[in-house]
Parts: structure tokens; C-alpha cells; sequence
């Protein structure tokens, strides 16, 4: 069999009711509800943390966070990381990205370092935001609209809302349609990424889209009265002031929260038209038959749930479980829905998978070819999440894992070892309460299910410690 094309579309900060065909009438995503139609929707893909950096880290290396080590935005993956691009390479794909890595600190204009990734192509811009010299997107907008360049430049809020023939979302379909037509090596299979930026914050998109949803009634906030009173701490603080400059939940006014919950609505459908460009012209030059298409997204976003915004030590749903659609033609059955708990750790695996590839040792995922296949598998019953913060002595911050198992999520708050507090946790009826609304950690009608999940956890730990290395003898 002939090695098919494999592009991988992924954004950032998209949580995964904000796909029409997952359920959501209210946002317009009439491109990825094809997708979807035309392959497979699971409807339970959680990823490995809910920040950007150590989830994308588990995507390319096929590790849970406590393997990897990229355990927080700001760090540097170790130089000598194997990625799965680079077995891509090896195997005769001819391999390009465009768009943000985020394996590395990229603060404050740092220049991501380059791994040995296997890309020939690599067109580097972490972000649409001044920044690095170089920033692709910059380039890009700087000799196309040098006079919206400028003027973003004296304000970087512009670049939330450029006009969407200049916007890094349609850059980012743009650059991939040429890799498509013009630049990749027709003799070769192709694995190609288009990582977007949107629906991240700041909270702003091109007009037109923000006015799809002038008379569009989204839906409420999810949350109650007093939810965050029998909830950890963190999560109090954090509604009431959150670091680095940024508005609390509590800092915004309804009409605020409105127009952030508007825009992030607005900048899904933009992404979505930039996506349905992309698959036309895969129709267009003959690829789409021969080529796995794959979208998702790194994490979600809080968007006023819980009474909370944006992301970080956070482990509810709408923070680690993202949209997954996978199109194969002639091989996936149209209108699929999986249920099985996948995680951002078995993309690798399946994308060697279906180039013909063994696992490497050191992945920790699972192919999900058979799932894809329709075929009947023993598959795993969890899903992991790590968040582990900086911190300092003087700081430690926040440590949580999160498993998720059956009908329950449990999610344990670490705190220094030794210590013999009485931990703050959470732990949720999904089948119940599939809004995460009562925490059941204290309930003690529900300690027995919170010992279950807790020894189960510490299984799980067990398991995914790493062990590639191969005992070559007793002793």
C-alpha cells in the first residue's frame, strides 16, 4: 500500500464542544462538520496538560509529562528529544510546519531553538505578536501590508482583529496551500503541520466575525451560586485575580465576559474557513483520497466556566478534552463517533502506524488505527493529565494529576511530600454532573469511589514511568 499524506491541522485553545458536530448549534464550523461527516469524531480525546508547551511536547514525543520533562510553559525541552517528525523524515516523507512549535520558551521575542525535527520545511512564528525577528508571519505581513504592520506594531491588540486577508489564522491556511501546490516534493509522501494560533487570548478576531454572532444567543456560562466554595483554593484565587497582567473573571463585567465569549466564537469560525480553504485545495490537486487528515487542538479554554478564564492548573473538560477528527478516506467509515478515552499521546503512534512504521520503545501511546478501522480492541480504560507549576521554594505552586476513568474524574491537588494536611482534591460524577459542578473529594457518601481512583492512579503512575531502556540480562 502506497504511504498516504498525512496533514496534521492543529489550534490552540480550543475546547471540544466548539465543533457544531460535537453538539454545540451555537458556533459555525460548517468546515470541520464536513470533516467530521466524512470521517471519525472522538468524542473523549483529553490531552496531557492543560498548557500549551507540555501538551505539544506529549503530541511530538508520544510521553505523558512526567517522561518528557517539558513540565511547564517557559522550559526547554531537552535538546536531544527525539520527535516522531523526525522518524517521518527517515522514512521518505517529505516534512513541513507552519505556524507555532512551542517546545521551548519563546518569551519576551526568544527565538524557539530548532530541534533535529525532520522538517525541510519550517515556517516559525510562535505567535501573531511582535516578537521574534523571526517570526515568519511577520515577514509575510510586512511585505504584503506594510501599513497594517506599522500600526500593529504601535499597538499588538491589532493583531487580534487584522482584516482576515492579513490575519496569521489565514496565513497559516495560506502557507499551507502552497506547501500543497507548489512547494512539497511530489515524489515523495508529505506530512505536513498547520498549527494555528486562534482561538487563544487576546480575545479578538476581523469584524466580519465578530458580527456572524450579533444575533447568535451563545450558550450560559457553566457554573452555579457558590460553586468555587467547596472547590480548591486555586481556583478562588485565581476567579478573583490571575497573574501576568491579565483580567480575572471577576475583574470583567457581564458585558465584558459577553464580548470575550463572542470573539472566541468568532476567531473558531474564522480558523474553520481558513480549514475548509485548505481541504478545497487538497481537492483541488488531487491529494485528498491519498492524505489522513487530522484536526485538533493543543488544550481548551475556560471561557467564564466555572467562573474561571483562559487555562492553567485546571483540569475540568473544557480545559483537557479537545476536538479530534480524523478523515481517511477509503478506510475510516463516514460519520464515525468513537467514545474510547484517547489521548494527544497516541497521534504519534498512529501516524507511524498508518506509514508503515513500528512504535518506537520509548512512546507511551497507542496507535489508534484499529479505533479508526471500526475493529472491536481492548482498549484503555483512563486518561492521564499532569500539571506540575515552576514554582520556587517560596512559591511551589500548583501540582495536580488528573485521571479520568469510567464515569469518574479524580483530580489530585500534591502538596509537599510529607506533608499531612487534609489534601484539596476534586472528583466528579461525569455521568451525573457532566458539567463538573459538584465536588465529590470531601462527600463521604463517595470516599470509597475516591480510594478506587486513587489506587488506580497510582497504577497508572506506575505504568507510564519510563522504562525504553532494555534489561539486557539478569544482572
Amino acid at each position: 500500500m502506497t504511504q498516504p499524506n498525512i496533514l496534521l491541522i492543529s489550534t490552540d485553545q480550543q475546547r471540544f464542544d466548539m465543533v457544531a458536530a460535537a453538539g454545540n448549534t451555537a458556533v459555525s464550523t460548517p468546515h470541520l462538520d464536513r470533516l467530521a461527516a466524512q470521517g471519525a469524531l472522538f468524542e473523549n480525546c483529553y490531552v496531557q496538560n492543560p498548557v500549551c508547551s507540555p501538551s505539544r511536547a506529549s503530541l511530538m514525543t508520544s510521553t505523558f509529562v512526567s517522561t518528557h520533562g517539558l513540565y511547564e510553559n517557559g522550559v526547554d525541552i531537552d535538546p536531544d528529544t527525539r520527535v516522531f517528525s523526525k522518524d517521518l523524515a527517515e522514512a521518505g516523507y517529505d516534512c513541513g510546519l507552519v505556524g507555532k512549535f512551542h517546545l521551548s520558551s519563546c518569551f519576551d521575542g526568544r527565538t524557539e531553538p530548532r530541534l533535529d525535527d525532520g522538517f525541510r520545511v519550517f515556517r516559525w512564528a510562535h505567535d501573531p505578536y511582535p516578537g521574534s525577528s523571526e517570526n515568519a508571519y511577520h515577514r509575510w505581513l510586512r511585505s504584503r501590508r506594510p501599513e497594517l504592520y506599522e500600526r500593529a506594531l504601535e499597538d499588538r491588540r491589532l493583531f487580534d482583529s487584522m482584516p482576515t486577508e492579513a490575519h496569521y489564522s489565514h496565513w497559516i491556511a495560506e502557507e499551507t496551500i502552497s506547501f500543497l501546490r507548489t512547494d512539497r516534493r511530489t515524489d515523495q509522501p508529505f506530512f505536513f503541520v498547520s498549527n494555528f494560533f486562534d482561538p487563544h487570548h487576546g480575545f479578538g478576531a476581523p469584524e466580519e466575525y465578530i458580527r456572524r454572532y450579533d444575533d447568535v444567543e451563545l450558550p450560559p456560562i457553566n457554573t452555579r451560586d457558590g460553586e468555587l466554595d467547596d472547590k480548591p483554593e486555586i481556583q478562588r484565587l485565581a476567579s478573583q485575580r490571575l497573574g501576568g497582567g491579565l483580567p480575572s473573571y471577576v475583574e470583567h463585567t457581564e458585558q465584558e465576559l459577553d464580548e470575550v465569549r463572542t470573539a472566541y466564537y468568532a476567531m473558531v469560525s474564522l480558523v474553520d474557513d481558513e480549514v475548509g480553504r485548505i481541504l478545497d485545495a487538497l481537492d483541488e490537486e488531487g491529494l485528498a483520497e491519498n492524505t489522513i487528515v487530522v484536526f485538533t487542538s493543543d488544550h481548551g479554554e475556560l471561557l467564564g466556566d466555572h467562573q474561571l478564564l483562559r487555562k492553567g492548573p485546571f483540569m475540568y473538560d473544557c480545559s483537557v478534552r479537545v476536538p479530534l477528527i480524523v478523515r481517511w478516506p477509503g478506510v475510516v467509515a463516514e460519520g464515525t463517533r468513537r467514545t474510547e478515552l484517547v489521548q494527544w499521546v497516541d497521534l504519534a503512534p498512529t501516524f507511524l502506524d498508518v506509514a508503515g512504521l513500528d512504535r518506537p520503545r520509548q512512546m507511551q501511546g497507542e496507535s489508534l488505527t484499529p479505533l479508526l478501522r471500526g475493529e472491536e480492541v481492548d482498549w484503555r480504560d483512563w486518561a492521564l493529565s499532569q500539571y506540575r507549576s515552576g514554582g520556587d521554594p517560596a512559591n511551589p505552586g500548583a501540582h495536580l494529576t488528573m485521571l479520568r476513568h469510567d464515569r469518574w474524574k479524580l483530580i489530585a491537588h500534591h502538596g509537599p511530600p510529607g506533608t499531612s494536611r487534609d489534601r484539596a482534591g476534586e472528583l466528579y460524577d461525569l455521568e451525573s454532573d457532566p458539567g463538573e459542578l459538584e465536588n465529590l473529594w470531601a462527600d463521604g457518601a463517595h470516599l470509597g469511589v475516591r480510594l478506587e481512583l486513587t489506587e488506580r492512579m497510582l497504577d497508572v503512575l506506575s505504568g507510564i514511568e519510563d522504562r525504553r531502556n532494555p534489561q539486557l540480562a539478569p544482572w
